[in-house]
Order: structure tokens, then C-alpha cells, then sequence
């Protein structure tokens, strides 16, 4: 995965609506999606950003609203690619949190946080999944995703966020045997 020396973690990833009613310091890191739902956008190798490694393609999911499938197989164990976006601090990632129905924000540390509202990257409309075939972990302040088996072409790409914001109150969408139920 990295170059050895180099910390690396996994991190929580929330694609979920935000109620309004959340306290911001009931939160941790959650990202939205603000896409119309029946978009399709494919990234090809020939004009995706190097830290791509894989084509991806964003269209509707059977998980929730947009999601990111393989524009071709993904082989176990590699990087399939990043997030970029925003950097901003904890405490302002966690009072836009509260101001939008769908937020996109991944906590990097305890206080430094990435906004993915505007990004443009496949990546940022990966789903939950209780059984997930990519895991998502932060190097060098990256947001990067590799794959935890073969992804055969266009299947849907998703990770298990871990703790969200939501603590158990929103129902998991994801429909895997043995779903937890809840995020």
C-alpha cells in the first residue's frame, strides 16, 4: 500500500443525510453527495489525474443516490484511487455538517478534516457497504481507496465507513448478508 515509514490509517466515510437537529459536537466525519442522482460520468485512463488508477464511472446506486463502479476490473490489493478536496479544520467540517442535508467531509485528524462537496473525483460517490470490496485509509493526509478483492467491471465500489456521525440512527442501505442494520 504505502512506502514503508509512512503512517496509515482507515478512516470513517459517511454518504448519508445529516439531520438538521445534530449538535456539532455530536459529530465526527461524514461526506455528502450533491450530484442529480441520474447522472453518469466515466473517467478514462486517457484524461483522469495519475492519482486515479482505475476508470470509474458515477452513476445511480441500488445502495444510495450516486455511486462509484469500475469502467474496468480492479485487481485485489491495489490502489484504485483518491479523494481531493477542500482542507479545512474539525470544528469547520463539523458546523457544515450542519448545515446541509447531504455532506461529503472525511476527519483526517483530530484537527484537520477534507471537504469533498466540490471535488470532481469518481471516488467521492463511494457507498457504505457491512460488506464492503474496498477500504478507504488515510496516508500522508491522502484519502486514498484500494480494493479488498477483484472488482469485476461495473460493479459498485463501496467501503465500510466504520463510526459515522449518525451513531446507529440512520438505517444502512446496503442489503449485504449479515447488514449490521444501522450507521
Amino acid at each position: 500500500m504505502g512506502r514503508a515509514g509512512h503512517r496509515q490509517h482507515e478512516a470513517a466515510l459517511t454518504v448519508a443525510t445529516a439531520p438538521a437537529a445534530l449538535k456539532a459536537d455530536n459529530l465526527s466525519s461524514s461526506p455528502s453527495v450533491t450530484a442529480s442522482a441520474t447522472a453518469t460520468t466515466a473517467i478514462a485512463s486517457h484524461n483522469r489525474p495519475a492519482y486515479q488508477k482505475f476508470a470509474m464511472a458515477v452513476r445511480p446506486s441500488t445502495i444510495d443516490g450516486l455511486g462509484a463502479f469500475a469502467a474496468e476490473p480492479i485487481p485485489s490489493r491495489r490502489k484504485i484511487g483518491e479523494i481531493r478536496g477542500e482542507s479545512i479544520s474539525v470544528q469547520e467540517a463539523r458546523i457544515r455538517a450542519t448545515r446541509s442535508e447531504r455532506i461529503m467531509i472525511v476527519e483526517l485528524s483530530a484537527r484537520k478534516a477534507i471537504d469533498f462537496t466540490r471535488s470532481t473525483d469518481p471516488m467521492r460517490y463511494t457507498n457504505h457497504s457491512c460488506a464492503p470490496n474496498a477500504r478507504l485509509c488515510i496516508a500522508n493526509g491522502r484519502v486514498e481507496f484500494y480494493a479488498l478483492q477483484d472488482i469485476a467491471l461495473g460493479d459498485e465500489v463501496t467501503v465500510n465507513y466504520g463510526p459515522t456521525h449518525h451513531e446507529g440512527r440512520l438505517a444502512c442501505q446496503c442489503g449485504a448478508p449479515g447488514c449490521i442494520g444501522r450507521l
